[in-house]
């Protein structure tokens, strides 16, 4: 046995893990480190890994004064005393009744609960860590004594580098977690996120599970192998390996019947049992094929979810009730509170799921409808200013049913004076609801011939000069964000703002995604699409169109009045 074992139960173990050969590791420059955690090079090793994690840990940029080993030997006595560790109460920031075991033995399993009291001691600015036990029992499994542990859990929570972030520690960080991951997946799992909508009454309630998949139901093999990358790395893996589990699940258990009552019990029985379907390797592997935003943009989407949540109120965890996070969306799109002529109750929430995160704690709130108020473009300008995001709903005379989410207010459309100008956010998207529902992800509109009605190059303008599909987009710099969100709340200079969608008195243009553009004149009587064959999809609608009717609906914020 080596020196890291004396928390560890090596019959529930596999004990190769601590006679395999391997190589002392040297000091890699990064992008090699970051290939050997993704290869699981430490991981063949116990005493190798725990070498390893002390050089990382001691490498994190902390507060000045970080409890130590010395800190805990001095405490312990006094905030323990002579109780059992296996019987002591946790603090109210984690979840006491989910507290990994990873194989440890007796002594190992009292010292999780002892070394996370004394932590509460030190920190107590900590309002929410349900991550912490599992990491804790994870360090455990490295660490030669309870002081050395709690010197690295500490160095985790002191760490002073926002971009270095590894676990949250209050609810506001959590809760927006929860949300951005909501965001992710919706954009990048949406064959999973389509099963979530069909069998859930509220989908953020089953993202909101995300870091129980994570740090309560993955056995400890795959958890230590996350945890190596998660230090190399930083946050951005969490919601990678997430968005695998989940793109997993719907491989290996869509069309089957539940195993239980809910969506979620079957994600944590899935991920819980994850070795009888897939391997370590293959979900780091499946991780690491998602392209995701670059940890910039994730972080512009964390901070734009929490400045919802404050805005809101929802700082803290309500002891009471459940946390009010995601409106369930029967709540959101009352069948009682909601009338339209173009989409029903059922197709609406079906929307609203695809809608970001912070938006859909509101309730739709119809702005402007031809059928009420005329086809004048100018009155559309006037009821839709003002409002942002908005949503665009249109049915046409072949009863065809399509529309646009827009992120950004209409009146961005008077920067460009009397030029048609571009403006908008990568959040932006169109759909068809009928004859068959399709979401097109967003591209950019890089000329506007579309806005011209005897433009001979309007159906016949290459792919590649006149659109640029989300999956091709250039590789950003440093210094150049994504127009995933927009530019104005983040004080960000106009030139981040990506050419969704554009206004004049005589046309409207909004550019979907996978190739496809919409165009509406100024009488709001006609329209046309621009379809990109390139792409293997249907087109929104008719290449030209009559309207029947058309909606404009806003974004209302019922928890602010």
């Amino acid at each position: 046995m080596d020196e890291y074992s004396r928390f560890v139960d090596w019959d529930k173990m596999d004990s190769s893990l601590q006679s395999q050969d391997v190589k002392e590791l040297t000091c890699p420059e990064l992008p090699e480190l970051k290939q050997l955690a993704r290869q699981g090079y430490w991981a063949k090793n116990h005493s190798l890994r725990a070498k390893v994690y002390h050089k990382l840990l001691s490498n994190i940029p902390c507060r000045t004064v970080t409890p130590d080993a010395n800190v805990y030997r001095d405490i312990v006595v006094k905030i323990i005393g002579k109780r059992s560790g296996s019987s002591l109460p946790l603090p109210e920031f984690v979840d006491d009744t989910l507290v990994p075991t990873y194989c440890l033995n007796a002594e190992g399993i009292g010292a999780v609960r002892k070394i996370i009291l004394c932590i509460a001691n030190q920190f107590p600015d900590i309002s929410f860590c349900p991550a912490l036990p599992s990491v804790v029992a994870l360090l455990l499994h490295y660490s030669k004594d309870e002081a050395e542990c709690f010197e690295q859990v500490c160095r985790i929570l002191a760490c002073n580098d926002p971009s270095k972030r590894l676990i949250d520690q209050t609810f506001l960080a959590f809760e927006s977690s929860c949300m951005t991951f909501g965001d992710l997946a919706n954009k990048y799992c949406q064959a999973a996120h389509k099963l979530m909508v069909a069998v859930s009454e509220d989908v953020l309630e089953v993202y909101s599970d995300w870091q129980r998949w994570l740090f309560g139901e993955l056995p400890m093999v795959y958890v230590a192998r996350v945890f190596d990358v998660l230090l190399v790395e930083g946050y951005k893996v969490l919601y990678r390996v997430a968005l695998a589990l989940l793109k997993f699940f719907r491989k290996v258990r869509g069309g089957q019947p539940m195993k239980s009552d809910s969506i979620q019990q079957d994600i944590r029985m899935f991920v819980r049992d994850i070795a009888k379907s897939v391997p370590p390797e293959k979900l780091l592997e499946k991780a690491f094929a998602v392209r995701l935003f670059s940890r910039k943009e994730i972080q512009l989407l964390q901070m734009a979810n929490e400045k919802a949540l404050q805005q809101k109120g929802i700082t803290v965890k309500q002891k009471s009730i459940a946390s009010p996070r995601r409106q369930n969306v029967h709540l959101a799109v009352h069948a009682e509170n909601f009338k339209s002529e173009i989409v029903s109750v059922k197709e609406m929430r079906d929307i609203w799921s695809w809608i970001p995160e912070r938006f859909a704690l509101c309730q739709p709130l119809l702005l402007f409808t031809t059928s009420e108020h005329g086809c004048s473009l100018s009155r559309f300008y006037s009821h839709s200013e003002g409002h942002e995001p908005t949503l665009l709903l249109i049915k046409t005379t072949a009863k065809e049913v399509c529309g646009a989410y827009l992120s950004t207010d209409w009146s961005e459309r008077r920067r460009g004076g009397s030029t048609l100008s571009f403006f908008g956010t990568g959040e932006c998207f169109v759909f068809r609801l009928k004859p068959e529902v399709e979401r097109y992800e967003w591209v950019i509109i890089k000329h506007p011939e579309l806005a011209k009605p005897g433009s001979e190059t309007e159906n016949h303008t290459s792919p590649s000069s006149s659109t640029l599909s989300s999956g091709s987009a250039p590789s950003h710099s440093s210094d150049h964000l994504s127009p995933f969100l927009s530019a104005r709340h983040f004080k960000l200079p106009s030139k981040t703002a990506s050419m969704f969608m554009a206004g004049s008195s005589e046309c409207i243009i909004i550019g979907g995604g996978d190739g496809q553009a919409l165009y509406l004149d100024a009488d709001l009587n006609h329209g046309r699409t621009s379809h990109c064959n390139t792409f293997n999809n249907q087109p929104l609608c008719s290449e030209s169109f009559q309207i029947s009717l058309l909606e404009v609906w806003g974004f209302l914020d019922t928890m602010n009045g």
